[in-house]
C-alpha cells in the first residue's frame, strides 16, 4: 500500500530541496551585498565628504573667529573685563536662532542653508576686517557685528549633522559620526592654533580675513548643484511655532534623548564652556604667548583626534554607558587639571580631556540619529546642540564674575569639576536605562 505514494513523496521532497536551495542562495546574495556594504568606505561616498570638508573650514573659521576675538578684546583694546560680556554677544543670539534653525533643517533643503550661511558670515568677517584696518572699530560695533555673526551661524550646525542621515548607511552612521563630530570639534580647536600662529607672526586684522577665506571656502564645498540631496522629509504644512513644539515633545518623550540632553549640558557647562575662557586666562596668567595659547588648544584637538580614530574602528553598542563613563573620566581629568600651574603640564592633561569627550559626544549623536525619525532629525538635532551649548554664556558670566571678584581661576574650575563629578555620579546612579539601551 506505501508504494503508490512514493513518487508523491519523491516529489514533496524534490520540492523541498529545491526551497532550501532558493532560500540558501537569498541568503548568500544578502550576504553579499551586507558583506559588501560593509567594507565600502565612507570616505568614498561624495556627498559625506564634501559635507566633511565644509564642516572643516566652516568651523576652524568661526573658532579662528572667537580665539581672535578674544586676544583682540583683551589685549588690543584693552578690555579683558568685557570679554564675558563679547562672548556672551556671540553666543546668545545664536542660541536663540539654533530653534528655528533645526525648523529650516527640517522643511528646506539643508545645502542651501548651509550655503547662504557661510556667505553672510564671510561678509561680516570682511567687514570686521576693514573696520579694524581703518581703525574704526569700537566695543559697540565689535558686539553688534559679533552678535550677527553668532546668530547666523546658529544655521549651519543642525542642517550639517542632521543631513548625515541622509548621505550615509544606517550601519555606518557610528563610523561617519566620528568622523563628522571628531573633525567638527578639531577644527573648532585647530582654529585657534592658526589664529594664535597668525597673530604672532602676523596680524589681528590678518587672522580675521584668513578666516573669512575659510567660511568661504566652506561655501564653495556646499554649492547646492555639488550636493546630492534627498527631497525634504517633513512634508506636514505647520507654523514655525508648531513645527518647534512638535519637535520639542518628540525629545521629552523620549528618555534616552533627555538623559543624554543632562550629559551634554554637564560637559559643556562644567568644562567645555569653562576651558573657552578659562586657557586664555591662565595662558595670560602663567605668562604665556599665543603660541602657548595654540599649544594648549591643538592638545585638546589631538585628543579627540585620537578618539575620533578609536570610534572610527571600534563599534559601540551601548552608546548610553559608553557617553557617561566618557564624562566620568573627562571631569576627573579636568579636577586635576584645575590645580597645575604649569604650561609644559597642562596641555598633557588637555590632550586626555579632549579624548575623553570624544566618548561622551560622538556615541550619543550617533544614538540619536539611530533613534530618530528622519522628518524630526533637524529639530532634534537643535534642540541637542541647544543643551549642549545653551549654557555656555552662563559659564562665561559665571567665570568672568567670580575671577572680576578676586577669585583665583583654579578654584573655579575646581568648583566647576567638584560639581559636574556630583551631577554624573547621580546619572550614573539613577539612569539606568540610558546605560542599557542597545543599537
Amino acid at each position: 500500500m506505501a508504494k503508490p505514494f512514493l513518487p508523491g513523496r519523491v516529489f514533496l521532497w524534490l520540492k523541498i530541496k529545491r526551497r532550501a536551495t532558493l532560500f540558501y542562495t537569498q541568503q548568500l546574495k544578502q550576504r553579499g551585498k551586507n558583506m559588501t556594504r560593509q567594507y565600502t568606505s565612507i570616505l568614498k561616498n561624495r556627498t559625506f565628504m564634501l559635507l566633511l570638508i565644509a564642516g572643516i573650514f566652516s568651523v576652524t573659521g568661526f573658532s579662528m573667529f572667537l580665539t581672535t576675538t578674544s586676544w583682540y578684546v583683551i589685549r588690543t583694546l584693552g578690555m579683558p573685563e568685557m570679554l564675558g560680556l563679547v562672548l556672551i554677544a556671540v553666543t546668545v543670539p545664536r542660541l536663540v536662532m539654533m530653534i528655528y534653525g533645526g525648523v529650516l533643517a527640517d522643511n528646506y533643503k539643508k545645502s542651501t542653508i548651509m550655503f547662504g550661511t557661510n556667505i553672510f558670515q564671510a561678509a561680516l568677517l570682511v567687514l570686521i576686517t576693514i573696520f579694524i584696518g581703518l581703525d574704526f572699530m569700537t566695543l559697540g560695533w565689535f558686539l553688534v557685528l559679533a552678535g550677527l555673526f553668532g546668530t547666523v551661524d546658529a544655521f549651519f550646525g543642525p542642517a550639517s549633522t542632521s543631513m548625515i542621515p541622509k548621505v550615509v548607511e544606517r550601519a555606518q552612521l557610528q563610523k561617519a559620526n566620528a568622523y563628522f563630530q571628531g573633525v567638527d570639534q578639531i577644527s573648532f580647536l585647530l582654529g585657534p592654533v592658526l589664529a594664535g600662529l597668525i597673530m604672532e607672526f602676523g596680524s589681528v586684522t590678518m587672522s580675521f580675513m584668513v578666516a573669512a577665506i575659510l567660511v568661504t571656502l566652506s561655501a564653495v564645498f556646499v554649492f547646492p548643484p555639488l550636493i546630492r540631496e534627498g527631497p525634504v522629509e517633513n512634508t506636514v504644512k505647520q507654523s514655525p511655532l508648531q513645527n518647534f513644539i512638535e519637535g520639542f515633545n518628540y525629545v521629552k518623550g523620549s528618555n534616552f534623548l533627555m538623559v543624554g540632553i543632562i550629559v551634554l549640558v554637564t560637559l559643556n557647562f562644567f568644562v567645555f564652556g569653562t576651558l573657552h575662557i578659562a586657557v586664555p586666562f591662565l595662558t595670560d596668567l602663567y605668562g604665556g604667548t599665543p603660541i602657548n595659547l595654540s599649544i594648549m588648544e591643538m592638545s585638546l584637538s589631538f585628543g579627540m583626534l585620537i578618539g575620533m580614530i578609536v570610534l572610527g574602528n571600534q563599534y559601540i553598542k551601548r552608546k548610553g554607558r559608553t557617553a557617561v563613563y566618557g564624562l566620568l573620566v573627562t571631569l576627573i581629568i579636568y579636577i586635576v587639571f584645575s590645580f597645575i600651574e604649569s604650561l609644559s603640564i597642562l596641555p598633557i592633561l588637555l590632550f586626555f580631556i579632549g579624548l575623553a569627550m570624544s566618548f561622551v559626544f560622538i556615541p550619543f549623536f550617533t544614538a540619536t540619529q539611530q533613534i530618530t525619525e528622519n522628518r524630526m532629525m533637524g529639530r532634534v538635532m537643535s534642540l541637542i546642540f541647544l543643551a549642549m551649548n545653551g549654557f555656555d554664556p552662563l559659564a562665561y558670566a559665571i567665570v568672568g564674575i567670580m575671577t572680576a571678584a578676586g577669585i583665583s581661576i583654579q578654584l573655579v574650575l575646581l568648583g566647576f569639576g567638584l560639581i559636574g563629578l556630583v551631577i554624573t555620579m547621580v546619572i550614573l546612579w539613577k539612569a539606568k536605562g540610558f546605560q542599557r539601551l542597545e543599537t
